[in-house]
């Protein structure tokens, strides 16, 4: 029978593996070099400017009518509906008119009464006057045969225009357009019973158009009336359209707290109403320094005003800002010291041990904290 035999281990040989990977972690491993990477400059100078605010808004009527019967009634057609485009006189809505229709056969019958009335009157005014002429009536009758017949032609009259009203209550019963526009709302629909006055349609012209923006209360009191506004549409953000400022409302929207804005702009193919539109508004202008967005660094949270900046003896890239003074030499980045955690001049004793040259530092970005000579 074959044996088995284990082999043995020496007791120290868990030590002995220990021992190994203490070594191996104690080995000094190559620092990999950092790869260049090539940045694009830009040398900064003096550049007039024009700062500008954008407010968001739409395009809407200059004027909107809101159309109503001028008789009551119940709503028997809707000739139009939303978006349609609509004519000077062009019906837009239709009443029940067999009421109005009875009224004004009513107010007729009155009418042809009183003028049978009225040449009645006349009549025995004519023969009256041939009797007093021969004498066989008194004055007294006669004039009682006159106020008769100024009676008798005054409610002619009156059943006249009775029935006038009448017959234009009964054309009220159709609503028409009364300018050339689009129709933008129907707040009515057929069956439904409304009274004298209530808004049925809306109808917005197209011949003028604003658009409206609402203005913050830090930028109300720069806009006054008149002033040449720029419009871009969400649609069209290439094509600049002329604009001018006509009302500023002078109370503030409880809503939203802006001050509501309405900018007129020529009537134009391709605007529509609704559109989402963007009013530039020039606030203000002057000579700076102009840098690329790209430049602008941030610290944090809370941006920080510096950019990044190019040493003239390195042509390495720095910070600076109005809180930080980071100096780069040679490829090698110097601390940066908080003015209040540790003075400037520890700040320029590093900088000057990196290399003898100091960053480009800008008019705009130089700290106040930051000693002259180091500037």
């Amino acid at each position: 029978m074959a044996t088995l035999i284990r082999p043995r281990w020496p007791k120290a040989a868990p030590f002995m593996l220990l021992y190994a990977l203490l070594l191996g972690a104690c080995s000094k491993q190559e620092a990999g070099t950092e790869p260049v990477r090539p940045v694009r400059v830009a040398v900064l100078g003096q550049a007039p400017f024009q700062a500008s605010a954008e407010f968001a808004g739409e395009v809407r009527p200059r004027y909107e009518s809101q159309l109503g019967f001028r008789v009551a009634g119940k709503i028997a057609a809707r000739e139009v509906d939303v978006g349609t485009t609509v004519r000077r006189g062009q019906v837009l809505m239709r009443l029940d008119p067999q009421d109005l229709r009875l009224a004004a056969s009513q107010a007729q019958a009155s009418l042809r009464a009183a003028e049978t009335s009225r040449d009645l009157a006349d009549a025995d005014y004519a023969r009256y006057q041939e009797l007093r002429a021969r004498n066989f009536v008194s004055e007294s009758v006669l004039d009682t045969k006159r106020a008769a017949l100024r009676a008798a032609r005054a409610e002619a009259e009156a059943a006249r225009a009775a029935f006038q009203s009448q017959a234009n209550q009964a054309d009220y019963a159709s609503l028409r357009s009364d300018v050339d526009g689009v129709v933008t709302g129907i707040e009515a629909e057929a069956g439904q019973v409304v009274a004298a006055g209530t808004p049925v349609v809306r109808v917005a012209r197209l011949d003028a158009l604003d658009v409206v923006i609402g203005i913050p209360e830090d930028r109300v009191g720069g806009l006054r009336t008149g002033d040449q506004v720029a419009v871009r549409l969400w649609a069209e953000p290439e094509e600049a359209i002329p604009g001018r400022v006509r009302e500023v409302s002078p109370a503030a929207d409880p809503a939203t707290r802006t001050y509501p804005a309405r900018i007129a702009i020529p009537p134009r193919s391709g605007v529509r109403l609704g559109m989402t539109a963007t009013a530039q508004v020039a606030a203000s202008s002057g000579a700076g320094l102009r840098a690329p967005l790209s430049s602008l660094h941030y610290e944090g949270a809370r941006p920080e005003s510096g950019w990044w900046s190019v040493a003239r003896c390195a042509g390495c890239p720095c910070r600076s800002s109005a809180r930080w003074a980071t100096t780069c030499c040679w490829g090698r980045a110097c601390r940066t010291a908080r003015p209040s955690s540790r003075p400037a001049s520890t700040c320029c004793a590093r900088a000057r041990r990196c290399a003898s040259c100091r960053p480009t530092w800008h008019a705009a970005a130089i700290p106040r904290w930051l000693p002259a000579a180091c500037r």
